[in-house]
């Protein structure tokens, strides 16, 4: 673990030697400096526990009562680590130019920022129950602060609240998840936590505790409030830090907390998978209704986590079932959609970043016509669109397909219950792609085809290429992966395998079917690929020895287009969005066209999120009120606060005294 804990040091010493350089344009390549040796260093002893050869634990006693300093890497941690040294080198160098234009210091984002990096890491190998809440913390206060950095906006100072608030609720129910595990095993040591066997009667409590309390960092709904507040109201590339990387250690707190309970329940295994319906279906149904394009992408990591949810439920049923293609298929769909998910996500914020930082504005209806003018950002937009969307050969179908040939292996098992899970899975997945394919259609048609409709757009220009190689790389992985699907799944097989403590051999016999088909698509498409290469390079030679005539296209009349001809992203989403209002509860205004001739018509609409605006507002509301009058406690009187402090000391020491 020693390589790992000094790329962890190098980082955190890069983020310290910008934050002191402050005002110098050498503070951002420091820190992005650190970040790249960093997760080169750490990225050794990862490879090696992928292989199953990790470093040996590392253990040190502390002075705090009931914790050590116990870091170790497993399959899982391993496997967890990777999103995070694949996203933040090309977030740090994409960051370099992206803040370049900013009048303010930059010393203090850059070291929240190497911190959110460690802390992730950290996170993975922490071995002990009270060392990884204090590691979350760290990461959820760091992640507050680079939210907050353009905090002259209220905007951002509301979305800031909301995520304290949110993650801190999450951070309250883990307390008490891990205090109460604590309790049972006698130890906060994982170790020992899953050599004394969690008792059957603690183990639901502890479920429902661990859902909640990593439900709500994952985003699941309706704990989700905080991602599309914050995830707009961060800079960009840190909103691809969050998006694509931060929330999945929700999903491996997740994971690990099954790993603790022991023997799972099917109940449990329904939950999720009922869980992930939702917050796949109810996510990109909400981003289809959105106009800001960091906003939609922030739904759509709601929708993600619902389809990585969902496969880790499949997983439990198929482990409460001893179905072994069900295991395999399930966690392995649900785990590979957490690296491509980060591939994709961060691709696509980091694309939306450059449209804000060559236009100025989020807005998908004042933009348009981009790729003309930004080609790079908009092909890799547009493959991380197809990603997203589940279609292959990208990275995104893959881990789809998974889940898919799960809920086909399902319904040949026969059983009612087997039948319902195949056609919950079947059916939730086909609506989920078909809206998600139906959101990109709009994001990609709206803000890179048609003609410019402001004059932000119309002056776009593409972005440099410390801000263009990152989005380039992600975009190769996306298509990588895809083509190279076996090779990643078999990297897969021994993370699922530490979940589940099914072996590696009965894990590699049940998905060989899945493995041929992914083997024939991958070859069917690169050999498509290779084609339209071919075509594209004859095309361009050919013409040259012979003389070329340019002529206008035949334009169906729109021979003098507008702006005002072209759908805008809520004339394009209308239909779905008016058969989806009442769960949408669209907020329209504007004046409708009336007459053969009208003179003034205007239209706007605005989706707020459900479960903020009717469960958590109306809440707190009431908590407001109930909670008033503790407020007159509160008076500023030095005296009263005296008297609080000491009626406090006698309670204690009357209830100590009371003790045996």
């Amino acid at each position: 673990m020693a390589l790992f804990v000094v790329g962890c040091g190098v980082c955190v010493v890069g983020g310290i030697g910008a934050f002191f350089l402050s005002r110098s344009r050498c503070a951002s390549w420091l820190a992005t400096a650190g970040i790249w040796i960093g997760c080169g260093l750490v990225l050794v002893p990862v490879l090696a526990a992928l292989q199953g050869r990790g470093p040996e634990p590392f253990k040190i006693a502390w002075s705090l009562p009931g914790g050590s300093i116990s870091l170790g890497l497993d399959e899982l941690s391993a496997f967890f680590c990777l999103p995070v040294l694949l996203i933040a080198p090309c977030m740090a160098l994409y960051a370099c130019l992206y803040l370049a234009h900013e009048t303010k210091p930059l010393g203090s984002l850059w070291f929240f920022t190497t911190v959110l990096v460690t802390a992730m890491l950290l996170l993975t190998a922490a071995r002990d129950g009270l060392l990884f809440l204090m590691i979350w913390e760290l990461m959820a206060l760091s992640s507050l602060l680079l939210v907050l950095f353009d905090d002259e906006h209220p905007h951002v100072r509301q979305a800031g609240w909301t995520y304290l608030i949110a993650t801190h609720m999450g951070t309250a129910v883990l307390l008490v998840f891990f205090a109460w595990l604590g309790a049972e095993a006698g130890s906060l040591e994982f170790s020992t936590i899953a050599a004394a066997k969690v008792p059957a009667r603690a183990a639901g409590g502890l479920f429902a505790l661990a859902v909640i309390g990593f439900g709500s960092k994952a985003g699941f709904v309706p704990l989700h409030v905080w991602l599309p507040e914050a995830h707009p109201a961060a800079p960009s590339h840190v909103s691809a830090l969050m998006s694509g990387v931060m929330i999945k250690t929700g999903i491996y707190g997740l994971l690990r907390a099954l790993m603790l309970l022991g023997e799972p329940s099917v109940a449990w295994g329904w939950s999720l998978v009922a869980i992930g319906l939702i917050s796949g279906v109810l996510g990109v149904v909400f981003a289809l209704a959105q106009h800001d394009i960091k906003r939609l992408l922030a739904y759509h990591s709601v929708e993600n986590i619902g389809i990585i949810t969902l496969g880790i439920g499949v997983g439990i049923l198929g482990r409460c079932w001893n179905q072994p293609a069900l295991i395999v298929l399930g966690f392995g769909g649900g785990i590979l959609h957490v690296l491509n998910h980060a591939v994709f996500k961060s691709l696509l914020f980091l694309g939306a970043g450059a449209v804000a930082h060559s236009t100025g504005t989020r807005d998908i209806d004042h933009l348009g016509g981009l790729l003309k003018s930004m080609r790079w950002t908009g092909a890799t937009f547009l493959v991380a669109s197809a990603a997203i969307s589940g279609l292959p050969p990208f990275n995104g179908f893959v881990s789809e397909f998974l889940i898919y040939i799960a809920g086909l292996r399902s319904a040949q098992a026969g059983g009612p219950y087997a039948v319902l899970l195949a056609i919950a899975i079947l059916a939730g997945l086909a609506l989920i792609g078909g809206l998600a394919a139906a959101c990109f259609a709009k994001a990609f048609g709206i803000v890179f085809l048609g003609e410019p409709r402001s004059s932000h757009a119309a002056h776009a220009r593409e972005v440099g290429p410390a801000m263009r190689w990152p989005m380039v790389v992600l975009a190769v992985l996306c298509l990588g992966i895809g083509l190279l699907a076996p090779l990643v799944v078999k990297m897969v097989l021994p993370v699922v395998s530490s979940i589940s403590g099914v072996a590696h051999e009965a894990l590699s016999d049940s998905v060989a079917g899945a493995m041929q088909s992914l083997t024939s698509i991958g070859w069917s498409f690169a050999v498509l690929l290779v084609l339209i290469a071919g075509f594209y390079l004859v095309r361009r030679v050919l013409p040259r020895a012979k003389q070329q005539a340019k002529a206008g296209t035949w334009d169906c009349g729109y021979a003098r287009p507008t702006p005002r001809m072209q759908y805008t992203s809520s004339s394009f989403a209308q239909p779905l969005v008016d058969l989806l209002k009442m769960l949408l509860g669209t907020r329209n205004e504007g004046k409708p066209v009336h007459g053969l001739f009208p003179r003034e018509a205007s239209f706007s609409s605005d989706t707020p999120d459900a479960a903020r605006e009717r469960l958590f507002v109306p809440l707190f509301r009431l908590l407001d009120r109930v909670l008033a009058p503790i407020r007159r406690l509160q008076r500023g009187g030095i005296h009263e606060y005296l008297l609080y402090v000491m009626l406090t000391l006698l309670a204690l020491l009357i209830w100590k005294g009371g003790r045996p």
